[in-house]
């Protein structure tokens, strides 16, 4: 068979891509054994859309992938619905779109085989290493609020490449970019993605990392759920943030970084500040100190204008002449409070002077009372203890006498 690039010669046996399709077409969809054939596989992804159930099977060693599809009205007949990480036998039948070039098994019924292997995996190595505290909140550091050099660890092919410097470009020209290109993608990625990473740190200059990956599959992130890349990240001595496709479902690689996106556009939206915005904001702040100047300016002049008036209006000698009145008004006030305060002392003292004249036991003797003490000096207040004979001392108004006791006279009225 001769192949050459004229036009004039073209191969008998070539074929339409529509003959060819049709050809494999009857071939998959004639088979007996594929007319009725039961599938065992792990449930990767699954989506429910309008008219019915999609997800994949795959193999537990992921080398193997099969779409599949449920329709709405055999979804209520299923024993088991399926459920991403859960291990199932389907039973359906093999159709070829030849539109997508693609085959699909039509599911009629699924029953649960257990848990799957991916899935079990994934659960072990979580918990493990949220045991080990690597998903700590505690462990997140903040990114930089202007940083002026940004690495990014993704596949040179991928348009989430595109889409961070078109990204970056626009919200923060000027920003140095550094690129440490990795698969993102089958079994070699995790061991390029961390020497990615290593690159970067090796260089010292990136003061954040953006590890991304466009849209794909469940089992198309696997790499990202994989220990090395989660370690390499957590021992990462820059913050980390992951913009990992669009599926809502959080990996590994999320978890332990820093922060995390589900599109790279919006990884590096989060990453560096929006030049206009921040520009807008500063003007902002401007204006705003501007009209605080101004009106405060305004408020002193106005201030300023009242004062002036009101010396217009009052000359300097008559307002001095108000202040001595003022003044001379304060200081009778003052001398009428201070003689009213010293009077009420002075009767205050006076007064007391009356209760300690009163008080004075001399005053008592002058009015002919007298003091009889014993000769140990007590006072002798009643006759009990007295004896006949006995010498007392009689102190009175003037002078003191001594007698003797001739006569006790009891009395006890």
């Amino acid at each position: 068979m001769n192949y050459y690039l004229s036009n004039q010669l073209v191969p008998d046996t070539a074929v339409s891509v529509a003959g060819l399709t049709s050809y494999l077409q009857l071939l998959l969809e004639q088979d007996e054994q594929l007319q009725q054939v039961w599938v065992t596989g792990e449930v990767s992804s699954a989506s429910q859309y309008r008219s019915g159930l999609f997800f994949t099977l795959q193999d537990p060693d992921a080398k193997a992938a099969m779409s599949c599809v449920i329709w709405n009205s055999q979804l209520n007949k299923l024993m088991q619905l399926p459920v991403q990480g859960e291990q199932l036998i389907v039973l359906g039948s093999i159709r070829v779109y030849p539109q997508r070039g693609q085959y699909q098994l039509i599911v009629w019924q699924a029953l649960p085989a257990g848990e799957g292997l991916q899935a079990l995996r994934y659960r072990q190595l979580r918990n493990r290493l949220e045991a080990e505290g690597l998903f700590d909140p505690e462990r997140k550091r903040s990114l930089p609020t202007h940083p002026q050099t940004i690495a990014v660890v993704t596949s040179p092919q991928a348009a989430a490449w595109g889409d961070i410097q078109r990204t970056l470009k626009q919200r923060y020209p000027g920003l140095q970019v550094l690129f440490s290109p990795a698969l993102v993608q089958g079994e070699q990625a995790p061991a390029l993605i961390v020497s990615a990473i290593e690159r970067v740190e090796r260089d010292g200059r990136a003061e954040v990392l953006i590890l991304s990956r466009g849209g794909g599959a469940v089992e198309e992130l696997a790499c990202f759920n994989d220990e090395r890349v989660v370690r390499a990240i957590a021992n990462c001595s820059i913050p980390v943030i992951t913009g990992i496709g669009h599926q809502r479902d959080e990996s590994l690689a999320d978890l332990v970084a820093d922060a995390y996106a589900h599109t790279p556009t919006a990884a590096a939206e989060q990453v560096v500040p929006e030049l206009a915005s921040l520009y807008a904001e500063h003007q902002e702040r401007v204006l705003a100190l501007t009209e605080a100047v101004n009106q405060h300016m305004e408020n002193a002049q106005e201030q300023l204008q009242r004062v002036r008036s009101r010396l217009r209006r009052i000359p300097l000698d008559r307002q001095i002449h108000q202040e001595k009145q003022a003044i001379a008004w304060k200081r009778q006030q003052l001398l009428q409070g201070t003689a009213r305060h010293l009077a009420q002392a002075n009767q205050h003292c006076q007064m007391l002077r009356q209760k300690l004249a009163t008080l004075d036991p001399k005053s008592v003797l002058q009015r002919g009372y007298a003091v009889v003490r014993q000769q140990d000096g007590a006072i002798a207040r009643s006759t009990e203890g007295l004896a006949f004979g006995q010498e007392l001392q009689v102190q009175l108004g003037t002078g003191q006498i001594k007698v003797k006791i001739s006569e006790i006279i009891n009395s006890k009225e």
